[in-house]
């Protein structure tokens, strides 16, 4: 028997009824503007540290 992969769990996470609702929670969080405008400021920053 063959051991689940990491990407094997979390696929059956995000099938499970509470993985579909931390999706729903992330894609509402997601249309909030100031979340992202966070998002827009994290990426530049990481950006930044590439240079």
């Amino acid at each position: 028997m063959r051991m689940a992969t990491l990407m094997d769990r979390v696929r059956a996470y995000l099938r499970s009824p509470k993985g579909k609702q931390q999706i729903e929670q992330a894609k509402r969080m997601a249309r909030d503007p100031r979340n992202q405008h966070k998002a827009r400021q994290l990426l530049a920053r990481l950006r930044g540290r590439r240079h």
